[in-house]
């Protein structure tokens, strides 16, 4: 089951929904604390994690899927957003430089073909971050966060899925130690709950985010199909002297014509003996 894109503009506008954008914000800094001059595209629901990006990449777009349905972004300003399918996106080859996947890998049904159609757009230097729920985690079992719908992953299971589709993982990361609660006490200390959850219960992390670039293979240049080549042996007429010295000679570059002993040209024995297709060729 997949939330459409008014529940979770709602999820993100509650105090909860800002707390769990500001603690992933800060994981996804990490990962990529320079993007000047790069092309960032965020697929599934990733405006709330765009937003450091847009005054430091040269352009940020941001790619929602058909079946969740899309909204303008930024609020105000030109829009930076398309609806498009999950296999297959309006970019041409080796175009982007950074993606993320929010809300998407859980909830889709072609996998395989949504991770290959993003390392096709992706460049060879580039990376991609991969982000869903957790699968041991409290986010995974509560519906009242967009983290509990969808098929939840651990980093191992996530680390995999990059692999069987040509991406080699570099690092990875955890994020939201917080209780998916709107306790207003625990959401002021997030940040101290954070530091603690991620040094000691690494295991209970809301989300899994893997970071892994494209894996390129080279060539070995050897031909699928080998030419063979068949010997066909052809039979020749044999060749007779011409006053002791001579031979007879080439014919349009067939078979060489008989000649008799007194200098004619045995057009007889020619017609007959010659391998040529086209008798009236020869003579």
């Amino acid at each position: 089951m997949r939330q459409d894109v008014v529940d979770l503009h709602r999820f993100y506008a509650t105090s909860l929904g800002q707390a769990a954008r500001r603690l992933i914000r800060r994981r996804l800094r990490m990962m990529w604390s320079d993007v000047r001059g790069m092309r960032v595209l965020g697929f599934g629901y990733a405006t709330p994690y765009l937003r450091p990006f847009l005054g430091e990449a040269e352009r940020v777009m941001a790619f929602m899927p058909a079946p969740q349905g899309c909204v303008h972004w930024p609020a105000g300003e030109p829009n930076c957003v398309a609806l498009t399918e999950e296999t297959m996106l309006p970019l041409p080859d080796s175009s982007v430089d950074r993606i993320l996947l929010v809300h998407l890998v859980e909830h889709s049904d072609s996998q395989r073909r949504l991770m290959r159609e993003c390392w096709r757009v992706l460049t060879p230097n580039g990376r991609i971050v991969v982000l869903t729920p957790n699968r041991s985690s409290l986010w995974s079992w509560s519906e009242n966060t967009p983290f509990g719908f969808g098929h939840p992953y651990s980093v191992s299971q996530l680390q995999n899925l990059m692999r069987e589709n040509m991406f080699l993982p570099v690092q990875h990361s955890r994020a939201l130690f917080l209780p998916p609660t709107r306790n207003r006490f625990l959401l002021r200390w997030s940040q101290g709950i954070e530091n603690v959850g991620s040094r000691l219960f690494k295991a209970f992390a809301g989300v899994s985010i893997v970071e892994a670039g494209k894996q390129l293979y080279a060539s070995t240049g050897t031909p699928q199909h080998k030419r063979k080549l068949v010997h066909i042996p052809v039979a020749v007429p044999p060749m007779r002297p011409v006053d002791g010295n001579h031979v007879g000679t080439s014919h349009d570059n067939h078979d060489e014509v008989l000649v008799r002993r007194d200098g004619v040209p045995d057009d007889t024995a020619a017609t007959n003996r010659c391998t040529c297709f086209s008798r009236k060729k020869c003579g």
